[in-house]
This record gives structure tokens, sequence and C-alpha cells, in this order.
């Protein structure tokens, strides 16, 4: 596997598609990937460019209190999109059966996974976001 990180500068929020198609392309047989960023970076807008890039026909949103939203792609394939942002504990991920989902060889796209570090598997993919302030321009690292 390619150990070379990539780096990719978005200046216009349209160039997330860009961005999401190079993640696709370099990780094919990848299925698991964690959104780091501060609140704000545009985790969830690049999510939704990722989503775009699978077919995703369903409407893409933040499952902040749901945990988790499933998305149904044009080939009827689940897409699941995780935001652990509100869990209070492991526990709370144990409960919704979290290896169902990060087993499943189905996309997992997981939101403040650092919350639940000890439980990802070893090949899940990172994927940091990091906005620059001052040109509200995002620097995407994976």
């Amino acid at each position: 596997m390619d150990q070379k990180l990539t780096q990719i500068i978005c200046k216009q929020p349209e160039e997330l598609d860009g961005a999401a198609k190079i993640l696709l392309d370099k990780y094919p047989s990848h299925r698991l990937f964690a959104l780091y960023g501060e609140m704000g970076a545009g985790k969830t807008t690049f999510i939704k460019s990722i989503c775009k890039k699978l077919n995703v026909i369903d409407n893409v949103s933040s499952p902040t209190f749901a945990i988790v939203n499933v998305y149904q792609t044009q080939s009827n394939e689940d897409i699941y999109h995780f935001d652990f942002y509100r869990i209070k504990s492991l526990e709370e991920v144990y409960d919704i059966g979290y290896e169902d989902y990060f087993f499943s060889d189905l996309y997992c796209l997981l939101e403040w996974p650092e919350k639940i570090k000890k439980l990802l598997p070893e090949d899940t993919i990172t994927v940091e976001i990091k906005e620059d302030h001052s040109t509200q321009s995002r620097t995407i690292i994976f």
C-alpha cells in the first residue's frame, strides 16, 4: 500500500468533489474512513462530496443525534455515516453494534473518530481536514 500522504488544498467548496475522487481512487478497496478536524472544519461537507462520488441518492446530513445515518446508492448499496461527537462512553458504540457496520465491507464514514479510537480497525484510513481561517480554504490530508 502507498504510504505517501496526499495533501489537497481546496480553496472553493466545489473543489471538494475532486478531493473526494482522489481519496476514493487512492483507496479503492478500503471502506472505513475516519475524518478528523475541528468543529466547522468541513467534515460533513467533505462526506457529502464522498457520497456524491459514491452515487448516493439520499440526502446526506450529519447524524449528530442519531449517531449513524444510512444512505442508499444508485446500485442499492448502503453507506454508513457516523458522528461520534455526542457519545459519552464506548458502551454507547457497543450498543449500536458498531462491529456489524465496521466489518460489513460497506463504506463507513466517521466523524469525531478520536472518541472511539480504541475501536478503530487497523486498516482505517485517516483523513484530516484543516481550515485556514484567513483564506477559508481547507487542506485535506490522507
